[in-house]
């Protein structure tokens, strides 16, 4: 059976089972009066595809950074990486968020929002890209340097052209589930009242008193900006493929 088949049989028995499900629901629905507030849906579908292609960059740039500081011989700059990835990684996204825009924001004068919550996404991000970075690179074993040197590779060729295409094969499963943990991590930046995707299905449901209206568009949305991330690993996956 042809694998894209095979997909689509699943899609659509787990497709019967949720209506199932819903036929099952006794529940009004009230989809006209969701309808009418489709704009800011919409307005807010966009700022959260903005939102997440800002951290998306910004998390990858610090995730390399602190691997680097991870990496490090010098004690001090190894230490300001370890330090920072356990205290990212130890804390709520939540609390961080609060913490970043009520405190150290308003201490250094940063009012902007979405400034605000596209930082505090980033370092959240990057503290675990650090992480898939520092492992990727940990697992290209030391015999491989060494043939690069033997035949006269500079440093800078070695990690071009030898450790870093073994690396990104091994980081890029990681890596993208990663990106979509910080796409769905971006719903809550309602809570310092940036107005994406979530926030705007929360007004929606406070307007309407609709419920499943105003969330399933929301599912459907972020399902519409994760499912292109999956896919593109995949594909690059197959690019990076080698016999071992």
């Amino acid at each position: 059976m042809p694998r894209w088949l095979a997909h689509i049989i699943v899609v659509a028995v787990f497709a019967s089972l949720i209506a199932l499900a819903f036929s099952r629901v006794d529940y009004v629905w009230n989809w006209a009066g969701v309808w009418e507030y489709r704009q800011k849906f919409l307005q807010g579908f966009g700022v959260t595809v903005a939102l997440s292609l800002a951290s998306l960059v910004a998390s990858t740039l610090i995730g390399i950074v602190a691997a680097v500081l991870l990496g490090s011989k010098n004690v001090m700059l190894e230490a300001v990486g370890r330090v920072y990835v356990e205290l990212i990684r130890g804390t709520p996204l939540l609390v961080q968020l609060l913490l970043g825009f009520y405190v150290v924001a308003s201490a250094v004068g940063l009012e902007n929002r979405y400034v605000v919550g596209v930082l505090v996404l980033a370092l959240f991000s990057g503290a675990y890209m650090a992480e898939i970075f520092r492992g990727g690179l940990a697992a290209i074993p030391q015999t491989q340097r060494d043939s690069a040197r033997a035949i006269g590779l500079t440093p800078w060729q070695s990690l071009r052209l030898v450790i870093l295409p073994q690396a990104v094969r091994l980081v890029l499963p990681a890596v993208a589930g990663q990106f979509v943990s910080l796409i769905k991590d971006s719903s809550l930046l309602s809570v310092i009242a940036v107005s994406e995707f979530t926030l705007a299905a929360q007004e929606v449901n406070s307007f309407t008193y609709s419920t499943l209206e105003s969330y399933l568009p929301l599912a459907a949305g972020y399902l519409l900006l994760t499912l292109p991330l999956s896919a593109l690993s995949r594909v690059l996956e197959r690019r990076y493929r080698y016999e071992a």
